[in-house]
């Protein structure tokens, strides 16, 4: 039994063009069968990785969704205290050094 077969057109440079045709021809195949096995195979690789990497997606979009519906955080923030804003800096003094380039004393960068 014969599949219907649909024709497809495409624009091409004809550098392309003529790549292709010679690509076909060393792989023993016509144009029209080379085309086709090429996208078929991309089409396979794509989706491969969409199925390997469907949880982490999934993952993400929850994170974005949650994020998107998460309370606005208060415009009106109070200012720092100077006491608290010298806390806060010798917090980052001991997190990334006195020079926060975040190496360790003794330490290459």
């Amino acid at each position: 039994m014969a599949v219907a077969k649909t024709r497809i057109s495409i624009s091409l440079e004809q550098e392309q063009a003529e790549r292709i045709r010679r690509h076909a021809e060393h792989a023993g195949l016509d144009v029209s069968a080379y085309l086709v096995h090429a996208a078929t195979r991309q089409m396979a690789e794509t989706e491969a990785i969409e199925a390997q990497f469907a949880d982490v997606d999934a993952l993400i979009s929850a994170a974005e969704a949650e994020a998107a519906n998460a309370p606005q955080a208060d415009a009106a923030v109070p200012e720092l205290t100077e006491q608290e804003r010298r806390e806060v800096e010798a917090a980052l003094g001991l997190v990334y050094g006195a020079d926060r380039s975040g190496a360790r004393p003794g330490k290459a960068a």
